[in-house]
């Protein structure tokens, strides 16, 4: 026996069998012994015991309708219950071991045999709660391993976004932002049931963190075409809508030295449909509809409102309602006419970013001109 003592509770409608099985056992166990299935749930409203004895034939609830109770009831299905019955068939026992019982023992009771069972069955028990510890253990170690893989992950894909963005001096903030944007899309999606299928399988995690990379070709466009101040001739847009293919090609190569290909799966998605149009008539694929990929679809609509509600060489920033307004105008010609429906009801989130943008830049321009006096 081990030197701590079990709490046993044995359920019995006959008191001289409560008398004796307590007798018994009280040398090596705590026994509560109490005469109904209704003062079993009593008890077990105050404290869970490491082992139950149950008698099966019992009046208003018998042994295997309290069984299905406790196996049915979260913080009762793990107790180890051993069945007391007269019964000798193989039937009744092969019953209580199908809905759950550790084990039968046959009154009369035998004390040595009563209690070498116990014995048995709270071993198992400790052996079972030492292992469940251990599982705990590990899979807290997995998770917390895998929230620093994750973290190393996002910090590289924000260091290279950052590197995009460095050299792209009209773009400050644009990674970000459009990161939150997709992240409403996709909330507002789930919300709406809209494109569920398209969804259910995806990590929210990990498409909202590939997205840093959509604009990672841009690392291999030229300075003159990246940051020139004015509006691009066509011979420098054809070069600048290299950037898709070029980024496409950056991540496949990531693929190819590393087993972890989910959020880079999204990641090349997005880079490579990003700039389709739901008519057709984007780049570089032309792909039109429900062809595009959804992640595609989505960043589109996130890419362009941060390009209008961005201040460009070329152009002015747009106001929020003017965006949004913009938006709406392309509806079933650049915008996916489901997705623009979600932006609208997610408008008041964007705008909440764009202020938040608009403060920060004010609250830098003025740090620089106190530096500069």
């Amino acid at each position: 026996m081990t030197n701590k003592r079990s709490k046993i509770i044995l359920v019995d409608d006959n008191m001289t069998n409560l008398s004796m099985g307590k007798n018994m056992l009280k040398t090596f166990h705590e026994v509560y012994t109490v005469p109904s299935a209704a003062k079993l749930f009593e008890c077990l409203g105050r404290f869970i015991p490491d082992l139950i004895l149950l008698d099966i034939e019992m009046p208003e609830m018998d042994g295997y309708e309290t069984i299905k109770r406790l196996k049915s009831a979260e913080n009762f299905a793990d107790i180890p219950v051993i069945f007391l019955t007269a019964k000798k068939d193989e039937g009744s026992e092969l019953e209580g071991l199908h809905l759950g019982a550790v084990d039968y023992v046959s009154k009369p009771f035998s004390a040595p045999l009563l209690l070498k069972r116990l014995e048995t069955q709270l071993l198992l028990a400790a052996q079972k709660k030492v292992l469940k510890r251990h599982n705990d253990d590990l899979q807290t170690a997995v998770q917390q391993k895998t929230r620093q893989v994750t973290g190393l992950q996002n910090a590289v894909l924000n260091i290279v976004a950052e590197l995009v963005e460095f050299r792209d001096s009209v773009t400050g903030g644009h990674v970000f932002r459009t990161q939150k944007y997709l992240q409403f899309l996709i909330e507002q999606l789930a919300r709406e049931d809209v494109y569920t299928a398209e969804i259910s399988g995806w990590d929210l995690d990990f498409v909202v963190s590939s997205a840093q990379l959509h604009d990672v070709g841009k690392i291999a466009i030229s300075d003159a075409i990246l940051n020139k101040p004015g509006k691009l001739t066509n011979e420098e847009f054809e070069k600048m809508k290299t950037h898709v293919a070029i980024g496409v090609d950056a991540i496949e190569r990531i693929e190819a030295t590393t087993a972890e290909h989910e959020f880079l799966r999204h990641a090349k998605v997005i880079a490579g449909t990003h700039h389709e149009k739901w008519d057709g008539s984007g780049y570089p694929w032309g792909l039109s509809g429900r062809r595009i990929p959804l992640e595609g679809r989505l960043m589109a609509v996130a890419d362009v409102y941060d390009a209008l509600i961005s201040e460009r060489p070329y152009k002015k920033a747009f106001t929020p309602a003017e965006a949004e307004e913009i938006i709406e105008k392309g509806r079933g010609a650049h915008f996916d006419p489901a997705l623009v429906d979600i932006f609208h009801k997610v408008s008041g989130r964007f705008r909440e970013i764009v202020a938040q943008h608009r403060e920060e830049s004010s609250q830098s321009r003025a740090f620089r001109h106190l530096v500069a006096v």
